[in-house]
């Protein structure tokens, strides 16, 4: 069975919209929890534009209560301070979450769109992932589906890698016969990873259309969807959502 972890970026892009803490984004997290989600992925900037830094505990708190849900912070590691944002790695010390995944987007992006270069100097991502790991924390790293970079990514000492899937998610909407030759880079990426010992995780624009491809990718052990699991829980509600999922990636 694939993991969902369910990405709460966009409720809390919501509940920032307006003064108060509404919608609740802890109660939000717990009601995925008890639909079936295994997991939960934040993606703090120092914008603070949707989670902020004070959120962080009370969702790591949280995910400490259930045995079998992992949480997930997101973010490009070089992050540094800002106004009440205390960095990237400061929040990684201050809740030691289950999995840190690493992801190489500016301040500036409106959304990650690309995975590590790895062909340059490493050395400061290699130090960083190894004092993240000495506080107990599995790390993943954003790749694109490249075998040359994904090569590269043992050298770093990483635990998995996480699959940009938005040119998946591009090649989708173009057709079966552009899926199929996108997926099958996926694959290859996927496979590639395995056999060096890396664990796969897959995430951007994934959903429940496009998954009943992806699902099918080797090695596949978690999915981190948060924009269109929103989008799907404005259609059918977010109980229906997250049994739609749940049902699809049982046979994973």
């Amino acid at each position: 069975m694939v993991i969902l972890s369910v990405n709460v970026n966009k409720i809390a892009l919501i509940r920032n919209s307006r003064e108060g803490n509404n919608p609740d984004l802890v109660a939000y997290s717990k009601s995925c929890i008890e639909l079936g989600a295994r997991g939960i992925t934040v993606h703090p900037r120092p914008d603070q534009r949707h989670i902020r830094a004070d959120d962080i505990e009370p969702l790591a708190d949280l995910c400490q209560q259930y045995s079998n849900v992992e949480f997930n912070i997101e973010g490009n590691p070089l992050a540094s301070a800002l106004g009440s944002y205390p960095g990237f790695t400061k929040l990684i010390e201050l809740v030691r979450p289950d999995q840190v995944t690493l992801v190489p987007d500016s301040d500036e992006q409106l959304t990650s769109d690309h995975g590590f270069d790895l062909s340059g100097d490493n050395t400061e991502l290699t130090e960083l992932i190894a004092h993240y790991k000495s506080l107990g924390c599995r790390v993943s790293v954003f790749m694109d589906a490249d075998l040359a970079q994904i090569d590269r990514v043992p050298e770093i000492g990483a635990d998995r890698i996480e699959l940009y899937t938005g040119p998946y998610a591009e090649a989708w909407l173009e057709g079966p016969e552009e899926a199929k030759k996108s997926f099958e880079s996926y694959a290859d990426c996927a496979t590639r990873a395995h056999e060096l010992g890396l664990g796969v995780n897959a995430g951007h624009d994934l959903n429940l259309d496009n998954m009943t491809l992806f699902k099918q990718l080797p090695h596949l052990a978690e999915v981190s969807i948060g924009h269109a699991l929103t989008i799907e829980s404005l259609n059918y509600g977010l109980s229906t959502t997250l049994k739609r999922y749940s049902e699809l990636l049982k046979d994973a």
